[in-house]
């Protein structure tokens, strides 16, 4: 049965019933197993988006023709110092500018149509200025929520504390009670923009308008997020909460090409592991580090004698913001290290992340902590060594390690711009205790893996939670 897509225009028998859905800078092929809707979908994006998203965007297009794409007119972007002194400040102004050309768009391609009854618009995190266009068309705004539960809590918790009084954080500030995590939270593990004002002040401006809206569709599982899930549904300020996840792209359709050749070469080596074997270091397609950090990642892989695949990318040049692929890995590892390590361990540049995951032979997985990556170990019932860069992922690790206990902590307040080294024995500890140990951690990622799969089923939470959207959408007239 074909999987739904929660960002989509709903049809019934007899008029079509819209969801819009706009989105800020990554799309994600979204399917919920078992549940069909009739399929209209609609998409609607700015132009500036990078190349790599645009090439995915024309994948998705392709391969799913229901799917429709509409480009907005261009808008003059906010100054280039605006990105270097607050992105998340530059990225909200550049999305509210297009205020205009979506109320245009809507009334111009879904609202000419009187066969088309517009159900509500689905927005993003970046896209909470749309919700006032909600408004002005008569629909509900909902929102879709990419990361998870818990981390939601932590913005909406924001705008009381700025009510109260509170400015922006300092990592030397006292642990937060923040009522979505069941322990204390570090301030060390917050996102390095809530130490600064232009980041501050966005994201609670966008909490702000998360509680105007009727939903929050949420990427999670209620067992995954139980504590999280139960005091955000019984919030009065809350709008309604849809966990409807794991939401994950199971084909592995990243928006990195490949020919195909390093895919190959790297499932056929897996196939010659040992059963949960493998340790896997992927640290997403933004994920890089200098050279000193490598070094001591390496030695400590070689220390730890653990079979390993290694995803390394370059860290970005002056001619680009974003990591490339290494020409020669021995210009960034120690000297011998890939000839001392060729029977147990495989270096490549990108690496089929998911097939990866899904392989008999992995065994661990060190991650960046995005949501995702840690949706599809999840899915896969692959512990976690927990090594955030950058965003929301040491609040996730730390979540993952504290408050779930389904992750081992290499890290959890490590920073990107942060300067620090990770010494290699911290490394070939953690690799060795996961691989040779780790029987709780392992029995719970197995456990949480096997409901989080259920509950995309008939009768599971996230397929009634899916259920009960749809209804409320197909009752919505605009």
């Amino acid at each position: 049965m074909k999987p739904p897509h929660p960002r989509k225009h709903w049809s019934s028998s007899r008029h079509q019933e819209s969801a819009i859905s706009y989105q800020s800078w990554s799309l994600q092929n979204v399917c919920l197993k078992e549940m069909t809707v009739s399929p209209s979908q609609c998409f609607s994006c700015p132009r500036h988006f990078a190349n790599d998203v645009t090439t995915y965007v024309e994948k998705l297009s392709a391969s799913h023709p229901e799917f429709q794409f509409l480009g907005l007119p261009s808008v003059t972007p906010p100054p280039l110092e605006d990105v270097i002194a607050c992105p998340e400040h530059f990225v909200s102004i550049f999305i509210a500018d297009h205020k205009n050309h979506v109320k245009d768009m809507i009334v111009n391609h879904v609202l000419s149509d009187k066969s088309v009854k517009l159900a509500g618009l689905i927005l993003d995190l970046f896209c909470t200025p749309f919700v006032d266009v909600a408004k002005d068309l008569g629909v509900p705004p909902y929102i879709f929520f990419a990361s998870g539960a818990a981390f939601l809590g932590s913005m909406l918790y924001l705008p009381d504390r700025f009510d109260n009084g509170g400015v922006t954080y300092k990592p030397t500030d006292p642990d937060s009670m923040i009522p979505t995590y069941i322990n204390p939270v570090p301030s060390t593990v917050l996102p390095s923009l809530l130490f600064h004002d232009g980041g501050y002040s966005t994201f609670v401006s966008h909490a702000r308008k998360f509680k105007e809206a009727k939903g929050i569709i949420v990427n999670t599982f209620a067992e995954l997020e139980s504590h999280a899930v139960s005091y955000l549904n019984g919030e009065a300020s809350v709008p309604q909460v849809y966990t409807v996840g794991p939401v994950v792209d199971l084909k592995g359709n990243s928006p990195v090409a490949d020919d195909g050749s390093h895919r190959e070469e790297i499932m056929n080596w897996l196939d010659a592991q040992p059963e949960k074997s493998v340790v896997f270091l992927c640290f997403g397609s933004q994920g890089s580090f200098g050279v000193p950090q490598l070094k001591e990642i390496a030695l400590g892989l070689e220390q730890s004698g653990q079979r390993f695949l290694w995803s390394i990318r370059r860290p970005p040049s002056q001619e680009s913001l974003n990591p490339g692929e290494v020409n020669d890995f021995s210009e960034l590892l120690p000297e011998g290290f890939l000839g001392r390590t060729k029977n147990v361990g495989f270096i490549c540049g990108w690496a089929p992340q998911v097939e990866v995951l899904g392989h008999k032979a992995t065994g661990a997985f060190v991650s960046h902590c995005g949501w995702n990556s840690i949706l599809e170990s999840t899915w896969y019932g692959v512990p976690v060594l927990t090594w955030p860069l950058y965003g929301e992922q040491q609040i996730n690790a730390f979540q993952l390690v504290k408050d779930a206990g389904v992750a081992i902590e290499i890290k959890m307040d490590y920073r990107k711009d942060g300067g620090e080294v990770v010494m290699a024995d911290k490394v070939a500890k953690a690799v060795t205790d996961v691989i040779e140990g780790g029987g709780e951690v392992k029995r719970k990622v197995r456990a949480m893996s096997e409901t989080g799969r259920k509950a995309l089923l008939k009768g599971g939470s996230s397929y009634a939670a899916f259920e009960t959207l749809v209804g409320v959408l197909s009752g919505n007239k605009a």
